[in-house]
């Protein structure tokens, strides 16, 4: 399924001795809205080569996989004497505008599946879960399968190995059914800093009362670091 496995890792060798290591956010879904039509999480850590903490927060429009206005809230405080709570605590108190932590953590919905990282024995491009912990299930399975797409390099990233965009898709539940496009890159976003390579990190979904049941899918970002590859979090909404 990979398309460009063996450059990114020659790519990843190349960028960071076994001594040095990037930076690897830590991951926080936020939850939905009550009506599923916005969906948020949170990536912090701190930055590497320069200390200096960070928190950012996203705020999705499930229906157009698009950002809510006047998001993503980007933290970082240029001070290495401060911690990932101050920045937290700042990008937390910018978003309540935005939607409040309390209607969110109310309706956070169900991680149904979830590979950190540091996994090794998961497939980090195949992801297939039962939407909600209904034994036996009374939903038809959500599987994703993740293919990273040859793309023109952004300027900034020629010399720095083969950046690369993704495309996700929804195989058909039955043998012979078309498989639904769920997202696929037309370009790399400069956002992402010269994209080594990704994997499917997980599968929040949320069942708001009344409505169509809506899921999203949390995309590990693998990119160009100072001290070595980072990690970032993407997320792509739908419904099912």
């Amino acid at each position: 399924m990979r398309t460009f496995a063996g450059i990114a890792v020659a790519a990843a060798a190349a960028l960071a001795s076994p001594a040095e290591a990037g930076d690897a956010a830590e991951l926080a879904i936020l939850g939905f809205t009550a009506d599923g039509s916005v969906f948020a999480f949170e990536e912090y850590g701190v930055q590497d080569g320069s200390g200096f903490p960070y928190a950012n927060r996203f705020y999705i429009d499930t229906a157009s996989d698009s950002f809510v206005a006047g998001t993503p809230i980007r933290v970082r405080i240029d001070d290495e004497s401060a911690s990932v709570d101050d920045a937290r605590e700042e990008a937390r108190g910018r978003g309540q505008a935005i939607a409040a932590d309390a209607e969110l953590a109310r309706h956070r919905g169900f991680t149904a599946g979830f590979n950190a990282i540091t996994e090794l024995s998961a497939d980090p491009y195949r992801l297939a879960v039962n939407p909600r912990p209904v034994m036996p299930a009374i939903d038809a399975p959500l599987e994703f399968r993740l293919e990273e797409i040859a793309l023109e390099q952004p300027a900034n990233c020629h010399d720095l190995g083969q950046a690369v965009g993704f495309r996700l898709v929804r195989p058909g539940l039955a043998p012979g059914d078309a498989a639904q496009l769920v997202h696929e890159d037309a370009s790399i976003p400069a956002s992402r800093n010269c994209p080594l390579g990704y994997r499917l990190g997980a599968v929040q979904t949320f069942f708001p009362e009344g409505g169509d049941p809506v899921y999203a899918v949390l995309v590990s970002v693998r990119s160009v670091g100072f001290e070595g590859p980072n990690h970032r979090w993407i997320a792509v909404p739908g419904r099912f």
